[in-house]
C-alpha cells in the first residue's frame, strides 16, 4: 500500500522560505511522477509542481515558477518542495501525490492515484 507523508509546513512571513518533504513508501516509485498540489480555503485544489522519479523532469504552475523548486532524493524515497519568496496567496494546505502510470509530468489532479494527508502552509503579510 502506497503511503505518502508530508511534513515541513508552518507559519512564515511574506518573503520567507519553507521546505516541504514527502516521504513515500509501499511502491516502486522509479516509474512514478510525484506532484505537489495545494488547496486554499474556499478554492479548488490546484497543481503546484511535479517531477518524474526517473530522469527528474519537472513541471511548475506559472504562479510558482522561479520561486518554488521540486526535487527528489531517490535513496530516501523523498520528494521536496523548496518554497522561496513566499507570498500570502501561497497560503494553503499542500498535498503530495503520486501518479503511478506516468508517461509525462502531469499537472492534472485526476491523473494522480495516491495522496498524502496534507500539511498547512500559512504566509503572513
Amino acid at each position: 500500500q502506497v503511503q505518502l507523508v508530508e511534513s515541513g509546513g508552518g507559519l512564515v512571513q511574506a518573503g520567507g522560505s519553507l521546505r516541504l518533504s514527502c516521504a513515500a513508501s509501499g511502491g516502486t516509485f522509479s516509474t512514478y511522477t510525484m506532484g505537489w498540489f495545494r488547496q486554499a480555503p474556499g478554492k479548488e485544489r490546484e497543481f503546484v509542481a511535479a517531477i518524474r522519479w526517473y530522469g527528474g523532469n519537472t513541471r511548475y504552475a506559472d504562479s510558482v515558477k522561479g520561486r518554488f523548486t521540486i526535487s527528489r532524493d531517490t535513496a530516501k524515497n523523498t520528494v521536496y518542495l523548496q518554497m522561496d519568496s513566499l507570498k500570502p496567496e501561497d497560503t494553503a494546505v499542500y498535498y503530495c501525490a503520486a501518479d503511478r502510470s506516468a508517461w509525462s509530468v502531469s499537472g492534472t489532479l485526476s491523473d494522480y492515484d495516491y495522496w498524502g494527508q496534507g500539511t498547512q502552509v500559512t504566509v503572513s503579510s
